[in-house]
């Protein structure tokens, strides 16, 4: 199989996360849970994998990273614990469901949510974050960069934005940790959300929420931590704070080795490499009759994703072709984006996403290139 479906999970992972998980099966207790050598060698692994977090991300400190299962519920976590009936919180087209829903559930509550518009490229207007500004304005909360598309958002002009009115910024980095360079205390960001099983290289069931100083979040869960037992609350310290229940340590142990590979490669090496076969990949089909492609290409910075449709097929079909006899796994269908899809105008027709890796090759990128190219000649002479 040729995997170009990376952009849901990175399917292949440095050799190392595999061992490190099959140690930590064999070896781990239950972190915070007791003073022997297994809780404490969970206890170790985390906290390290909290600290290459922290300075990966621009974290300001190891004990502000606190770990979910994925950047959804990450996303709740600091949606729900910071926002609240009566505030105004402005997003954008570009989002997923893991933004979208929270929000929509927060305005039913009696919130009020508007969103900076896009345009049928995909390109954010972003004028709008100042038009859309109101007095009871408390927060932003965008993606890094579209799932769908794979154009990257303005960070630091978003962020400059955020910080000159006083508001809170929550940035869902699900696409771009480990891609793309994040500083989050450079670019303003108040609450940055991520996902271990992507372009982090790590396990799924990892992931969790990078926080500034000073900021408080109303915790999502309460339960277990291992600490203050006697206490009716939920810890005040971070991250225990909110971190209920036992940590999936072995998953950590596999995240905490696939930071090792991305620290010992560069971020910047891995996202030239993807960006190269992305890019390369765009060129070969940009113009092939029939093919319709989603984004801004010619924006310096995106993430390793193309999209696109053939001539009026349905997005599932074409999807379906690619696996059934070319050996190529792609996503089709509305990809959780439902504002971008409306903004595009493929609510019905879906679209088709490849989106690589570090691991994917040139030659894989070719064979794929040459699979839309036989399909669309197929489908114009139809």
């Amino acid at each position: 199989m040729i995997y170009l479906d990376n952009a849901a999970t990175t399917r292949t992972k440095p050799p190392a996360v595999a061992r490190a998980v099959l140690e930590a099966l064999s070896s781990y207790g239950n972190c915070g849970r007791g003073g022997h050598e297994g809780a404490l060698s969970a206890a170790r692994t985390i906290y390290e994998t909290r600290e290459k977090l922290a300075a990966l991300l621009g974290c300001p400190r190891a004990d502000h990273v606190c770990f979910t299962q994925n950047s959804t519920q990450a996303l709740n976590i600091a949606i729900s614990g910071l926002l609240g009936p009566g505030d105004h919180i402005i997003s954008t087209d570009l989002e997923h469901n893991s933004v979208l829903r929270p929000l929509y559930r927060l305005r039913d509550a009696g919130a009020a949510v508007d969103f900076v518009p896009a345009d049928r490229r995909g390109r954010l207007d972003y004028g709008g974050f100042e038009r859309l500004l109101r007095p009871e304005t408390k927060a932003v909360v965008c993606t890094h960069a579209s799932n769908l598309t794979g154009d990257a958002v303005d960070i630091q002009r978003v962020g400059n934005f955020a910080g000159e009115h006083g508001l809170l910024f929550i940035l869902d980095a699900s696409q771009t940790a480990g891609v793309l360079p994040i500083n989050m205390g450079a670019m303003g960001v108040s609450a940055l959300c991520f996902t271990g099983h992507k372009s982090l290289l790590g396990p799924q069931g990892t992931g969790g929420l990078c926080l500034r100083e000073g900021l408080e979040v109303r915790p999502f869960a309460v339960g277990g931590t291992g600490v203050q037992s006697y206490s009716e609350t939920q810890p005040a310290e971070y991250p225990t704070r909110l971190e209920a229940g036992t940590l999936n340590g072995h998953g950590l142990a596999g995240l905490n080795a696939a930071l090792d590979f991305l620290n010992e490669t560069g971020v910047e090496a891995v996202h030239a490499r993807e960006d190269a076969l992305a890019r390369r990949f765009y060129e070969a089909i940009r113009d092939l009759p029939g093919v319709t492609v989603y984004g801004d290409f010619d924006a310096p910075v995106r993430a390793p994703i193309v999209t696109l449709n053939i001539g009026t097929l349905d997005s599932a079909q074409v999807s379906d072709e690619l696996a059934e006899r070319f050996g190529i796994a792609t996503r089709p269908g509305a990809h959780c984006a439902p504002r971008l899809h409306r903004a595009l105008g493929t609510e019905d027709q879906g679209a088709v996403r490849f989106s690589w890796s570090y691991f994917n090759t040139e030659e894989e990128t070719d064979q794929a290139a040459e699979a839309v190219r036989v399909l669309a000649q197929e489908a114009a002479e139809a």
